[in-house]
This record gives structure tokens, sequence and C-alpha cells, in this order.
């Protein structure tokens, strides 16, 4: 979904992305973390560290309670960046590519809600005919200066 108002409300060819380099595509809604989530995640990686699960013993520990795993709130790029994502005339196909730079800036802590901030840094044509796009994303945490996690994300884009 296309934020709306602005240059964003209709396709847009290779052109107008490559001139859109340097600018901020838009911010998500507010999604709140929560234990079962937190839990749900440790489940499925095999990470069961009581800072992220176990709320009794967390509650004495460096944060005051559980905390979101850093891949976890990384993870959730993929869901939040579907709410800032741009029509592109002609799209086939879009890849995710890989990540340039990750960084955990400030821990998560569960009953925090996030949101996404996304900027377009980059449009490059790749080697193999599609067009790599870096994405500057960056988590912020309701009511903190400091974001979550700030990465470089990339996306391959075929027409």
């Amino acid at each position: 979904m296309a934020p709306s108002g602005g240059p964003y409300t209709s396709g847009m060819s290779y052109e107008a992305l490559k001139a859109l380099e340097g600018t901020e595509v838009g911010v998500t809604d507010w999604m709140e973390i929560t234990q079962d989530r937190v839990d749900q995640f440790a489940d499925a990686t095999d990470d069961h560290q009581w800072i992220h699960v176990d709320p009794e013993r967390a509650s004495t520990g460096p944060f005051g309670g559980t905390i979101a795993h850093g891949f976890l709130t990384l993870s959730l790029v993929v869901p939040l960046a579907s709410q800032v994502e741009l029509p592109i005339e002609g799209v086939k196909m879009a890849l995710n590519y890989g990540l340039d730079r990750v960084r955990f800036t400030n821990p998560v802590r569960v009953g925090a809600r996030i949101r996404l901030r996304r900027e377009i840094l980059e449009v490059a044509e790749a080697k193999d005919g599609g067009v790599q796009v870096k994405n500057g994303m960056t988590i912020e945490i309701e009511g903190e200066e400091r974001p979550a996690a700030v990465a470089e994300t990339l996306v391959r884009v075929y027409f």
C-alpha cells in the first residue's frame, strides 16, 4: 500500500523510482510487540534465552522485563514495509537480495510499539538485468529517542 497523497499515488517507472533516491517513502502504523509473538519466535528459532521468554527472571534483569530478539525485530521489516511499498509499473517480480548493514541499537521491550521509517537510498541497474533498490529501514520504538534497529535492505526488481 502506498502512502496517500504525494508522488506515490500511481504506478512508477524506473526513472521515477531513480528520481526518489535519498527520499523517505513513508512511515508505517505502530505494531505492538507481545510476549506471545516473542515466544513463538523463540520456538521457531530455538532461541529460548531467559531475557526473551522468562518474564519473572527478566523482571530483575538488565532490561526490567523481557525483550524481543533482535532478529525478530529485523524480521518485522517484512510486514511493516508492505505498508510503504511503491507501486512500480511493469514489475514481474521483486526478491529480497540481502542486507548491507544491520545494527540493533536499542532493545524492544515486550509491550512496546514499533514502526518502520523507510527511505530509498540507492537505485541502480543490476548485472542480471534487474534493478537493485537499497532501502534505509529504521525501526522506531514509540516514546524512545533511539531506534530499535537500522538496516540497509537490498531488493532486486525485475521488469
